[in-house]
């Protein structure tokens, strides 16, 4: 009796399970965590742990070519790096680059949105010609305008031509960071472009045949239609382009600036580059990560500031 019973319950426990397998919710809800199951690992496996890692070595006297014991020592690090003059001089440098970085790119691209929101003709092609340099090589752009801004460069030949004498530019500490920037700048237009544009062709077209029949001025349409609508895409490049603006100073100044690193008087390295240089130049990896958890913590709290800051909502 008592086989017969626990035969009947394995007949029903596999015909409930039977019925599992063959529901259609449970089968969709298999292949999404399967789906799912690998990117999750990829992100936790390299971006996750690497992160936390970061924060953990960050507190330790960590040499990159000593394969010893890396002895804990709190907050060492960190006093150290704020009594470092080069890493206050890159903290420095890295908020101009955001200020004027982000700004500028907004703001061009911002305007080339408008003009090309305004052509009807060969619209195409300007819009490949302005997003061309977004997606050359950041390497290759960087050495174009470095071998344009040489002492013997084009910028000098021409200021020679008309009288002017020639300029430093690169080698120069007041106007290195500067000419940088402009380069960033120049390459990020057409990733704003396409943001704006996006944005742009979303605003109804009838809140501007309203406005015309209040007899609104261009100014007053630009002012209380455009730039309130495209608040969602102002917040959004903002955030990237901080970011951008962080990750590619690395790239722009190692290639542009002297001997690559930082120069002249580290009047362009930003925080990325001396991370670079404590880490494999001088192996200080202790420091190098703590600047990096400084680095971590610095933009998160710059997003959720511009995020709190520029939203608004509006309702037309």
């Amino acid at each position: 009796m008592g086989a017969l019973k626990k035969e009947s319950e394995q007949k029903q426990s596999s015909s409930k399970f039977n019925k599992l397998l063959s529901n259609y919710k449970f089968q969709r809800n298999v292949f999404i965590i399967s789906a799912l199951l690998l990117p999750i690992i990829f992100y936790l496996g390299i971006r996750l742990l690497p992160t936390l890692y970061t924060f953990n070595i960050g507190f330790r006297d960590w040499n990159l070519l000593s394969a010893g014991p890396h002895p804990f020592i709190g907050l060492d690090n960190f006093i150290a790096l704020f009594n470092d003059s080069v890493f206050i001089k890159s903290v420095v440098n890295t908020m101009i680059y955001i200020v004027l970085g982000v700004t500028g790119q907004l703001l061009f691209g911002m305007i080339v949105a408008l003009l090309l929101h305004k052509i009807n003709r060969f619209v195409g092609i300007f819009r490949v010609i302005y997003f061309i340099p977004y997606v050359t090589s950041i390497v290759a752009i960087s050495w174009v305008f470095q071998w344009i801004l040489m002492k013997n460069g084009v910028i000098n030949d021409l200021l020679v031509m008309i009288g002017l004498s020639p300029q430093p530019f690169l080698n120069s500490p007041d106007q290195a960071i500067y000419l940088i920037i402009g380069a960033m700048i120049w390459q990020s237009i057409g990733f704003q472009m396409v943001l704006f544009l996006a944005g742009l062709e979303n605003i109804p077209e009838m809140l501007y045949e309203a406005a015309d029949i209040d007899g609104a001025s261009g100014w007053q349409k630009f002012w209380k239609i455009t730039v309130p609508l495209l608040n969602p895409t102002i917040v959004f490049s903002a955030v990237i382009g901080t970011i951008n603006f962080i990750q590619i100073s690395f790239t722009q100044v190692v290639n542009m600036s002297v001997n690559g690193a930082g120069g002249p008087l580290n009047s362009t390295t930003s925080v990325v580059v001396y991370i670079y240089q404590l880490a494999f130049n001088q192996f200080d990896l202790g420091m190098a990560s703590a600047a990096t958890v400084l680095l971590f913590l610095f933009i998160l709290a710059l997003t959720v500031f511009q995020l709190k800051v520029l939203t608004r909502k509006f309702d037309y």
